[in-house]
């Protein structure tokens, strides 16, 4: 069909951007929803829920869970997919732990996720702050059952009073300059779930994730495999910004020779106006597809939908 007019042309490049069925959300409503709103605001906390646009605000809110962005709400890098606003950051907020600790308590968590921007401007990348909102939470948050056997050694009781707490996931930076210096910085806040997303397919990189580099991410996963015990690391990938499924495949394939145990696939949703254009929105059962792919190359726990983020339902132990 050949579109004639200046407004034809527009109403097919709107219909090709309007959203297919699967991808509607309701309104961000009820009870529980409001409250984690007010708890978060009444201590001044930023969530990458806010900063990121995510479109799973309304139903992580209304299960009580948010994923807490902390280092500010400014990143040293403008990353063409995200909606957080680049520039010059100020310094790290001592009093943000116990805030963050605040919340934990007040929302009863038993699985916390911490984010933040990059801090290429901190001599650590911003590891020493994540540190120290775990072990602060940790302290005000202990939730822990005496150890019964007074025979049991230090390092033991410490693990079973840790398990009865808080547990944790940490969604770093790349750390750029500073992997070695923030994984050691960083062994003082175990155990966690290690979290870093590779994001996209390499060939993308220079449009997509620009202060970024495939091989970067992809040995800060192995080193921190390497650096821990007993932890499991994990990363992310979107679909839909142009990549192909052989890209995609190696990509898993990379991630897993790299021992990464977790994995979450999701559908990249322009989140501002500034941000680049979906190139292809991927039908659901393409993801169920790609889940049963990623488990059949040894990944024990996989999250695939078009709705998948990194922290979605990021606590859940297994997912097959």
């Amino acid at each position: 069909m050949k579109l004639n007019t200046k407004n034809e042309r527009r109403a097919a490049s709107d219909e090709r951007r309007k959203l297919p069925p699967w991808l509607r959300r309701p309104l961000p409503a009820g009870e529980t929803y409001n409250r984690t709103d007010n708890v978060l605001s009444s201590l001044g906390l930023e969530t990458i829920c806010n900063n990121a646009n995510c479109p799973n605000r309304g139903e992580c809110w209304s299960r009580g869970t948010a994923t807490v962005l902390i280092l500010g709400n400014i990143c040293t890098r403008n990353c063409k997919f995200c909606s957080v606003e680049s520039g010059k950051p100020t310094p790290p907020d001592p009093t943000e732990p116990a805030r963050i600790a605040e919340m934990a308590k007040q929302m009863g968590l038993k699985y916390l996720v911490i984010t933040s921007v990059n801090r290429d401007d901190l001599p650590d990348g911003g590891a020493g702050h994540f540190r120290d909102c775990i072990n602060e939470v940790r302290q005000q948050c202990p939730d822990i059952h005496p150890v019964r056997n007074s025979q049991t050694d230090k390092n033991t009781a410490r693990r079973e009073k840790i398990s009865n707490g808080v547990k944790f996931e940490i969604l770093t930076p790349d750390f750029r300059n500073c992997q070695a210096r923030a994984l050691k910085i960083l062994r003082d806040a175990l155990p966690f779930v290690f979290a870093h997303n590779i994001e996209t397919v390499p060939s993308l990189y220079p449009v997509v994730r620009a202060g970024g580099n495939y091989q970067r991410s992809l040995n800060l996963l192995k080193m921190a495999g390497e650096t821990y015990d007993s932890i499991q690391t994990k990363s992310s990938i979107m679909l839909g910004l142009g990549e192909t499924d052989a890209e995609v495949e190696q990509v898993l394939k990379d991630l897993r020779n790299v021992a990464c145990d977790r994995i979450t696939i999701g559908q990249y949703l322009k989140p501002s106006k500034n941000s680049l254009e979906v190139v292809e929105y991927v039908p659901p059962a393409k993801f169920d597809w790609w889940k049963q792919k990623a488990a059949s190359l040894g990944f024990p726990w996989v999250m695939s939908s078009p709705f998948t983020r990194s922290s979605y339902f990021a606590e859940r132990e297994n997912t097959f």
